[in-house]
C-alpha cells in the first residue's frame, strides 16, 4: 500500500480494519509506505511518507526523499512476492509506484481516482498502462474513466463510511439564528504548507468577523495531535479560539459557518450542511505561468465541481489579501435565508456519496485481483457484509 497524505492514510487504515472485521485478519499481510495510522491498523511501514505531505510547488523540496523511497519500493518488489499493490491518491508519486509494480508483473488497484478530468487529461494513457482497476470516490468519475477504457467503479466516498445518519434529513434551518452570536469553524487543512499559509490568514479573517459580529465564537479543527501543536504555535494574538482534533463532520455540524482549506474536508463540511467559504493558496507566479492554463474545470473546489455551479464561494487561488474573503464571509453570516438555502443544497449534493461503504467495496475489488483458489468462498462471505448501512435521521 502506498499513501502520502493524512487523508489517504486514513482510507488505507480503514481498509485494513475492514478486512480484519470481515474475518481476514491473518490471511492478508499488509506492507507499504504511509504513516502511524496504517501501522496501528496492522500495516508494516517501510517508510513514513505522510510526514512529508506537500502539494504543488512545496513538493519540489521533497523530490530527493521520495526518489529514495521509490528506489526502496522497487527493491522490495524485486525481493518479495507481492500479490497486489494498492496506491491511494497522490498521483504525482503513486504513478511511479504503480509503474514499478506493473513492470514487476503485480496488479495495481488505484484507490481514489487521479483527477485527470480536472487537469492533465493527456495522462490517461499513462494511467491505462499502470492501473488494473480504479476505485472512484466521485459519482461522475466512473463513466468518465470507463469511457476512456479504464476498468473503473464508483465505490462511494470513504469520508462518509463512519456517518450513519440520513444526510437528506440534516440541513440547518437556522431557527433562532443570531449573526451576532455566529459559531464559526476553521479548517486550515492537514498539510504543513496549508497550515503555514492558510492558518494565519484564517485567523486574520476571523478577527475581522469578530469586529463586525462581537459575540462570534471560533473553533479550529486539527487533523491530529502533531497538527494541533502546529496550530497552537502559529496562533496569533487577538483571537480567542477553541481547538478540536479530527472531528471535521462533528465540528461543522455544531457550526453556523466555516472557513475551509480546499480538499476532502469540504465534503465532510458539506455533509454537515454547513455553509462555507473555501480557500487555497498557491504561488502567484506558478499560477499565472502554469496553473490557470492547466486547469480544465470551471470551478476548483470539490463541492462546486460536483454541483456544476457555485454553491459555495471559493477563493482559489487565494494569494495575500484577506479583505475580499472577510467581506464575503460577513455577507453570508448576515444573511439567514442564504445560509439556510446553502445548507439544504449541500446536504442534497453529498447524499449520494454516503451510500454503502467505500472500504468494503474497495476490499472486494482488491480480493478479486488476488490469485487465490479459496477466494470464491471468501468473496461470498464478504458479500453478506456489503449491504448499505441503515441511516438514522438526526
Amino acid at each position: 500500500m502506498s499513501a502520502c497524505e493524512p487523508s489517504a492514510e486514513i482510507h488505507c487504515a480503514n481498509l485494513i480494519r475492514t478486512a480484519a472485521n470481515q474475518g481476514l485478519d491473518g490471511q492478508i499481510e499488509w506492507v507499504g509506505v504511509g504513516g502511524t495510522q496504517m501501522e496501528k491498523a496492522g500495516c508494516t511501514i517501510l517508510e513514513n511518507t505522510v510526514r512529508r505531505a506537500a502539494m504543488l510547488h512545496n513538493a519540489f523540496g521533497q523530490i530527493g526523499f521520495f526518489y529514495r523511497v521509490l528506489k526502496q519500493i522497487r527493491e522490495f518488489f524485486e525481493t518479495h512476492a507481492i500479490d497486489l499493490v494498492i496506491v491511494c491518491d497522490s498521483p504525482a508519486f503513486n504513478f511511479h509506484v504503480a509503474k514499478a509494480a506493473r513492470k514487476a508483473g503485480i496488479p495495481v488497484l488505484f484507490y481514489v481516482a487521479p483527477q485527470l478530468w480536472a487537469w492533465a487529461p493527456w495522462r490517461i494513457a499513462k494511467l491505462r498502462k499502470c492501473c488494473t482497476k480504479l476505485a472512484c470516490i466521485l459519482p461522475f468519475e466512473e463513466d468518465w474513466f470507463c469511457g476512456r477504457n479504464i476498468d473503473a467503479k464508483f465505490v462511494g466516498n470513504p469520508l462518509f463510511d463512519e456517518i450513519t445518519i440520513d444526510l437528506t434529513e440534516g440541513y440547518k434551518d437556522y431557527t433562532g439564528y443570531d449573526p451576532r452570536k455566529v459559531k464559526v469553524a476553521l479548517f486550515p487543512g492537514s498539510r504543513n504548507a496549508e497550515i503555514k499559509t492558510l492558518w494565519p490568514a484564517m485567523q486574520r479573517i476571523a478577527i475581522q468577523i469578530k469586529q463586525k459580529w462581537p459575540e462570534a465564537t471560533f473553533t479550529a479543527c486539527a487533523a491530529g495531535e502533531e497538527k494541533l501543536e502546529q496550530l497552537r504555535k502559529r496562533k496569533i494574538t487577538g483571537l480567542k479560539c477553541e481547538f478540536t482534533i479530527g472531528n471535521v463532520y462533528e465540528t461543522a455540524d455544531q457550526a453556523d459557518f466555516a472557513l475551509v482549506a480546499s480538499g476532502s474536508a469540504t465534503l465532510q463540511v458539506a455533509a454537515a450542511g454547513c455553509p462555507m467559504v473555501i480557500l487555497y493558496q498557491s504561488s502567484r507566479i506558478l499560477w499565472h505561468l502554469l496553473g490557470r492554463w492547466l486547469i480544465r474545470t470551471r470551478f476548483l473546489s470539490l463541492v462546486n465541481i460536483l454541483a456544476g455551479r457555485e454553491v459555495v464561494t471559493e477563493f482559489m487561488p487565494y494569494f495575500s489579501s484577506i479583505r475580499p474573503v472577510a467581506d464575503r464571509c460577513s455577507q453570508i453570516i448576515g444573511n439567514r435565508t442564504l445560509l439556510m438555502k446553502t445548507s439544504m443544497e449541500l446536504e442534497n449534493l453529498v447524499a449520494p456519496l454516503s451510500r454503502g461503504s467505500a472500504s468494503q467495496e474497495v476490499l472486494q475489488m482488491a480480493l478479486s485481483l488476488i490469485p487465490d483458489p479459496g477466494r470464491q468462498d471468501r468473496d461470498q462471505a464478504l458479500e453478506s457484509h456489503l449491504r448499505p448501512p441503515v441511516k438514522t435521521p438526526r
